[in-house]
């Protein structure tokens, strides 16, 4: 059968199915030598190049579907490189043999919290689409009095420049003086989102953490800048989310030791081969 050219490249790693779709109208793709456009489809057969590399579409189909829980740093951006050489979250990750991750969807540098990381654009595309509602839960320090009112408009919804939006639910979680913590949810990820929510009524977010994303929490002894492979089992719960079929195979090894790195460990690592360098 064949399929969508943005949906195998998506499948095999290389980006969600939005950004395959921007990359093939760039002109980064072809199929069996010949230059690719949206909306093509391609057999089982045929030879896809992406960036002039030729893409084992059989390999990648047997690989099997992998997802990260990383604890965000504020500081750190959510791009793969960055002009002003700021740390970004991609060069905390594990490195993959065939394919790169996937972030489903981003935070601002300035938000800590969970991301989940994926191997499968096919899984970061729906968990970011707003048709499947998956729920996201944020810690919200607020500078400022947080009245009845206020909290009224933002559960009925308020207007913002890109439609309306509204909190799913907002429970205060207590504070000193003028800094409240309270806990907000919502079914969607726009850019800057609970930010933006907030300022419409004139409150200042002072600090802002994702603490869930579904049913996933962002685990209490996560570090910050360290990740962890989920199971097998949480694997196809977000599948299952999506509507995508149960993944078989998983790397990881039953009653095996937990796959979490901190990466402030590599980091001085990296530090201190630069020093040794420099020295020589």
């Amino acid at each position: 059968m064949s399929e969508k050219l943005q949906k195998v490249l998506a499948r095999c790693g290389l980006g969600s199915r939005r950004e395959m779709e921007a990359a093939i109208d760039a002109g980064r793709a072809s199929i069996n030598g010949q230059q690719a456009k949206l909306g093509d489809r391609v057999e089982a057969e045929d030879i896809i190049r992406f960036d002039a590399q030729v893409i084992d579409t059989k390999r990648a189909a047997e690989e099997p579907c992998r997802v990260l829980m990383y604890h965000k740093s504020d500081g750190e951006i959510c791009s793969r490189q960055d002009p002003e050489g700021r740390t970004t979250v991609f060069e905390r990750l594990p490195r993959l043999i065939t394919g790169r991750w996937i972030a489903v969807g981003r935070l601002d540098i300035n938000t800590q919290g969970l991301l989940l990381f994926t191997n499968d654009g096919e899984l970061a595309n729906r968990l970011m689409h707003p048709r499947f509602e998956i729920e996201r839960e944020y810690a919200v320090r607020i500078f400022g009095e947080v009245n009845d009112g206020i909290v009224q408009r933002l559960r009925t919804g308020v207007q913002l420049e890109d439609g309306m939006a509204h909190f799913t639910n907002i429970k205060r979680q207590g504070g000193e003086g003028l800094n409240q913590w309270l806990k907000v949810t919502l079914n969607e990820g726009r850019n800057r989102e609970v930010r933006r929510l907030w300022e419409s009524q004139d409150v200042q977010v002072s600090r802002l953490i994702r603490t869930r994303y579904g049913q996933l929490s962002l685990p209490k002894q996560l570090p910050r800048s360290a990740w962890k492979e989920i199971d097998l089992a949480t694997v196809n719960y977000l599948r299952q989310l999506v509507q995508l079929p149960a993944e078989q195979k998983t790397l990881l090894k039953e009653g095996g030791k937990d796959r979490t790195r901190s990466a402030r460990i590599r980091r001085s690592v990296r530090k201190h081969q630069i020093r040794q360098r420099q020295q020589n």
